[in-house]
């Protein structure tokens, strides 16, 4: 069901409410906060729903990876940070740690000189 968002001109706050595009078109909605019917509508943010696939294929697009610098690890470090956002999976103590290198502007060939074991996991 839809989320529709308004602000309430009497009290000021903000309210966010569900109801069918049916409803919406006839509502006289009424503030959750103070009770009053002067609810303004407001236009709030619009969520698109993406497969994994098209989350990954967006990531791989030549204009994504355009500014890329292998040379920077601090791009490198970007780079992998939006991976893992755009997955929203939980990578690991390690992935954190050398991503937060990585964007320090370490080198990777350091990290991975005092990492030896990176990498090793489920061998």
């Amino acid at each position: 069901m839809p989320v529709y968002e308004y602000v309430c001109r009497a009290c000021g706050r903000r309210a966010r409410l569900s109801m069918t595009f049916a409803e919406y078109d006839r509502a006289t909605p009424v503030c959750p906060h103070c009770g009053r019917a002067e609810l303004r509508r407001r236009v709030g943010r619009v969520a698109i729903a993406r497969s994994e696939s098209s989350r990954l294929d967006s990531l791989m697009d030549d204009s994504a990876l355009a500014g890329l610098d292998e040379d920077d690890p601090r791009a490198m470090g970007q780079m992998m940070r939006r991976m893992s956002d755009e997955l929203d999976e939980d990578m690991g103590g390690d992935f954190d740690e050398v991503v937060g290198r990585l964007e320090s502007g370490e080198s990777p060939a350091s990290i991975e000189a005092s990492m030896p074991d990176l990498g090793e996991a489920g061998e």
